[in-house]
This record gives structure tokens, C-alpha cells and sequence, in this order.
């Protein structure tokens, strides 16, 4: 069952940032963040109504306001490290975020065994390697690569923190709103912030509206694979070792380059397709093990 829900976590996840990746194209980052979050909200509150899962509030909610508000911010910090560039660096190094759920699992006694062990290193490069690294090139700004390492402690601990926020499955429903409402509020005050400093919260033209109501159905989905990938996630790591649910689930760059593959026809470079190779064999090993 762990296998299976992270795994699904990672299909999500990389259907969301891909989704996302492309909706930034045609508008902001931060609105793009803000209303998708904002159709999830709307959702999870339907949900959480229908279930009565208001019944399940405890202490342990603050786990996943800590999750909402840690997860605009290493956003963000993605964000901005992207466009500082090159991608090819940054997005690896993005994927780094493992090591922060992998570590909560081992400190709070997951013992792999052998295989797994073999798995998570083996996977962990493939992660990296199918982000694409660029091994020459352009010098790296030290900017870039500090708010790289921001973003994936940040991603980290979101996967650490919301694994924490429940125990139970309508607990789990309160536990997302939760996190998104927060993710809501702080991201919304970003874009109240970078709209007075002369920001843009629209796409430029006269038509950012209207381009935004036809992105309405891609910003749906956006933020509810995003939440659909925290909830399996957070169902993985409390059904088994944290350190074969967070290696799997961050399998998600592969499946972004993918998507990118079969979509938009880009081509994987030979780095990528052999980080994709070991990613898999990673899998193979960490769910045999």
C-alpha cells in the first residue's frame, strides 16, 4: 500500500507542476499559486463539510498550518531560483527535499532494509539526474542555488509536516483545508505585497481576465492534484517506512519530464532518460525490499 500511494503521489505531483509550469507561461506565478489554491479551498470545504470531519479538530492542525505556511514560501523561492537559472541546475537541486522526510523517518526508527537501502540511493540519483543537470555551462549565481536549497527543505518539510497533520482519513480532508486556507492567506499576501511594488496579479493585455477565466479549468486541476498528492502521500507515510514513501513520491520530476516529452514533444536529453532508467530501478528495488 505505501508503494502504491506514493507512487500515485508522484504522478500527481508531476501532473501539477507540469500544469502549473505551463499556466505561468501565460500569467503570473503568484496568481497562478493563489487560484489554484484558492478552487481547492472551495472543494476541501465541501468535502469537509459533507463529511463532518470539522468533528476531527485537534492539536495536531497546527502540523498543517506549519505546511501551509512553508509551502508558498519554498514555491516562491523555486520560482524566483528558476529565473535565475538555468533550469537545468535548479530543478535538480530542487528534488534535494528528499533528504528532509527520508531523515524524520530514520530518526524516528524506519530501518530499510539492504534492498531499500540500495533503492533510496539509486533512486535519489535518478531523481536528480532526470531533472536534467547541467554539467557545463554558465557559472551559477550563488542566489540561485541558496534559494534552491531553501525551496527543497521547504517542499521537504511540507511532505514532513502534513504526514503528521492526521491520523484518520476525514482528519486527513480538515487537515488539507487546513493547509490550504493557509496556503491561501500567504500566498494572497504575497501578491498583495508584489502588486504595491508594481507587480502584475493579472496576464498583461487588455484581456487578463478573460485569460484567466478560460485557465480556470487548468487551474482546478493544478490545485486539486496537488492536493490529491499530499493526501496519498500523507496515507503512504502512515502505512509504512517514511523512507520508501518519500523516495517514491519524490519521483515526480520524472513524470514531469514525461509529460513534457509526450505533450509538448520536448526531447529527453540522455542524462534525463538515464535518470528515468535508474529512478525505475530504484522503484523496483524499494518495493521488493
Amino acid at each position: 500500500m505505501t508503494a502504491l500511494f506514493a507512487l500515485a503521489t508522484a504522478l500527481l505531483w508531476g501532473l501539477a507542476d507540469f500544469g502549473g509550469g505551463l499556466l505561468t507561461r501565460r500569467m503570473p506565478a503568484l496568481t497562478v499559486v493563489v487560484a489554484s489554491q484558492t478552487i481547492a479551498v472551495v472543494v476541501l470545504g465541501a468535502i469537509v463539510i459533507a463529511t463532518g470531519a470539522w468533528s476531527e479538530t485537534g492539536p495536531e492542525l497546527w502540523y498543517a498550518v506549519a505546511a501551509g505556511v512553508v509551502g508558498p514560501v519554498a514555491m516562491l523561492s523555486f520560482y524566483k531560483a528558476l529565473a535565475l537559472g538555468p533550469m537545468g541546475v535548479v530543478s535538480p537541486l530542487g528534488s534535494l527535499g528528499v533528504v528532509v522526510p527520508v531523515s524524520v523517518g530514520l530518526l524516528i526508527g524506519d530501518r530499510p532494509g539492504l534492498l531499500q537501502f540500495a533503492g533510496i540511493g539509486v533512486a535519489v540519483v535518478g531523481i536528480v539526474l532526470a531533472g536534467g543537470p547541467e554539467l557545463r555551462g554558465a557559472p551559477v549565481q550563488r542566489q540561485a542555488v541558496l534559494l534552491t536549497l531553501v525551496a527543497a527543505f521547504g517542499f521537504g518539510s511540507v511532505m514532513a509536516l502534513i504526514a503528521e497533520a492526521s491520523t484518520t482519513l476525514t482528519g486527513l480532508f480538515l487537515a488539507l483545508f487546513v493547509q490550504r486556507v493557509t496556503n491561501v492567506v500567504v500566498g494572497g499576501g504575497a501578491l498583495y505585497v508584489s502588486v504595491k511594488r508594481g507587480g502584475r496579479a493579472l496576464p498583461e493585455g487588455g484581456e487578463g481576465m478573460k485569460v484567466v477565466r478560460a485557465a480556470l479549468p487548468a487551474l482546478a486541476f493544478v490545485g486539486l492534484a496537488d492536493v490529491a498528492a499530499n493526501g496519498t502521500y500523507s496515507i503512504a507515510a502512515q502505512n509504512g517506512p517514511v523512507t520508501v514513501a518519500a523516495v517514491l513520491a519524490n519521483l515526480y520530476p520524472v513524470v514531469t519530464a514525461l509529460a513534457a516529452r509526450g505533450v509538448l514533444k520536448e526531447r529527453l536529453r540522455a542524462v534525463q532518460a538515464a535518470g528515468a532508467g535508474l529512478a525505475l530501478v530504484g522503484t523496483v528495488l524499494l518495493a521488493t525490499g
